[in-house]
């Protein structure tokens, strides 16, 4: 994924994140589904680095 692309999908996975964080803020949620939230939203964050470190990598080589 290039930069541009990059940046949208890390948008995208934030947005998902903060879902996810509203979701996990609700009391009455049970143990089983905030374990499924949590292992998503981790998920999500390694995804997210990854797309990062790519559009770094990127970037660095284009300005070689």
């Amino acid at each position: 994924m290039s930069g541009p692309d990059a940046s949208a999908e890390v948008r995208r996975i934030a947005t998902r994140l903060g879902e996810l964080a509203a979701r996990l803020r609700v009391p009455e949620l049970a143990d089983e589904s905030a374990e499924a939230l949590a292992r998503e939203a981790a998920e999500l964050v390694s995804r997210a680095g990854t797309e990062l470190d790519r559009a770094l990598r990127e970037a660095g080589a284009a300005g070689e």
